[in-house]
């Protein structure tokens, strides 16, 4: 059995990782356009600084990018978070800490009295009946009131999808918050009663030590493949039982091929199997994102946390900032501090037709606003996501679920990325691990 993957992020590895481990015999061919294997998780070195393009890590609330590094041998590359990242901050018109407990939620000026109020009503909000879907605004509203849903849930959806409540679907992006209230009737009876079942810590922020990069090397060493790294696949068509993979190397003839590439790209990959299917693909939707890292050798602000985000009323240039010399001690040495600001989305997507300078002098007005930092930086890294975060807005499980239906009509084609059912790296490695064990059980077929 050949199998071609399209695509070498972490959903891309994950399949190919957990294909070979079942079936060690079958032949895998991974391509790239990139240089390196990744994706957006990539370490970029700046004057001695590490800073992330793109993610840096993962919770170890799930068990399956946990349950992937073990497999791989790769545990002792782990980097915990440090407890300063349990430290978190909105900025409002002013910088407040995220209350951790309800004393400190009942002691915090982010929300009026009226406001809390209003939210420890939650408990008498009776089950929503209907099963359409929702906004997060929506969901919101009707269940915490404006104030939290304004505040709090509206820096949340900027630091996850670099959205905004009114803009993304609550059962999409958030399905467990939605069986809270289909289980148990409300938020809170449903996290009283999760934990009474749940034992023991929650998650905690995971990461790698030198970066997110150097898992993705281990991981790359890790698959045995023909590896075509600065490859990209240009189309797939049918041919017999299986396809053909085009590229600038040539044909490649495959059993089965799993495109990993985002929707968009996928989109083009398939318009010669299926031109309904890569209708579909193209019609996904993303929030454009930009990462300014800066980097100093000295700096007198503690940075004595997490980071922060914003609200939409704040009406920053920034959607947050994260201190990530505090959270992971390594991405800077010998005194000095890290940040990284996030900027675009949903809120401001026009931020990404500025010039680097530009973007770069916003990232700075960002933090000289929020945080009172003006110094001048010793390392500055860019990044620029012109498809950052893919959306998932009302209709997005639907429109899912019908590509799915459709790709369903080519045996040994499949899709995998963070656009379909779940962001974050523990959803790509979830599926990814689902996706090989379905693949390995096809046997020749």
């Amino acid at each position: 059995m050949k199998i071609a993957i399209a695509g070498a992020g972490i959903s891309g590895l994950t399949t190919a990782f957990y294909i070979q481990r079942a079936r060690p015999d079958w032949e895998l061919v991974i391509y790239d356009p990139g240089e390196r294997a990744g994706g957006t998780m990539q370490t970029v070195a700046v004057n001695g600084f590490l800073f992330e393009a793109g993610g840096n890590g993962f919770l170890t609330n799930k068990p399956a990018s946990l349950q992937l590094v073990e497999d791989s041998g790769a545990s002792e590359l782990l980097l915990p978070s440090s407890d300063l990242a349990r430290k978190r901050f909105i900025y409002t018109d002013s910088l407040h800490r995220l209350p951790e407990s309800p004393p400190l939620f009942l002691k915090s000026k982010l929300i009026t009295l009226g406001q809390k109020i209003r939210v420890a009503g939650e408990y008498f909000v009776p089950r929503r009946r209907d099963d359409s879907e929702e906004t997060l605004q929506q969901f919101g509203y009707r269940r915490v009131g404006k104030g939290f849903t304004d505040v709090f849930l509206d820096a949340m959806v900027a630091g996850i999808y670099a959205s905004t409540p009114a803009k993304i679907s609550v059962n999409a992006a958030f399905p467990l918050v939605v069986s809270l209230e289909k289980e148990y009737g409300g938020l809170f009876r449903g996290m009283m009663a999760k934990r009474k079942k749940e034992a023991g810590p929650g998650g905690i922020l995971m990461s790698f030590k030198r970066g997110v990069s150097t898992f993705i090397d281990y991981l790359r060493d890790a698959i045995e493949a023909d590896w075509r790294l600065g490859e990209g696949v240009d189309a797939i068509e049918p041919q017999g039982r299986g396809y053909l993979v085009h590229s600038a190397s040539g044909a490649t003839a495959v059993d089965q091929v799993v495109v990993c590439a985002q929707p968009y790209a996928a989109a083009k990959i398939l318009a010669r199997v299926d031109d309904e299917l890569a209708a579909g693909l193209g019609a996904i939707g993303y929030s454009p994102t930009a990462v300014v890292g800066l980097g100093f050798d000295r700096l007198d602000h503690p940075l004595d946390g997490f980071g922060l985000l914003t609200t939409t009323a704040a009406r920053q240039p920034v959607l947050g900032v994260l201190w990530d010399s505090s959270i992971f001690p390594d991405r800077a040495s010998g005194g000095g501090k890290t940040l990284r600001v996030m900027l675009g989305g949903q809120r401001n997507p026009e931020m990404l037709e500025l010039d680097d300078a530009a973007l770069i002098a916003k990232a700075r007005e960002g933090i000289a606003n929020t945080m009172g930092i003006d110094t001048n930086p010793d390392a500055v890294f860019l990044k620029r996501w012109e498809r950052g975060i893919p959306s998932y807005p009302v209709g997005h499980i639907a429109h899912v679920d019908k590509i799915f239906e459709r790709l369903a009509r080519s045996p040994g084609l499949h899709l995998n990325c963070n656009a379909y059912r779940g962001i974050a790296m523990n959803d790509c490695v979830r599926n990814g691990r689902e996706l090989a064990a379905k693949i390995a059980a096809s046997g020749a077929a």
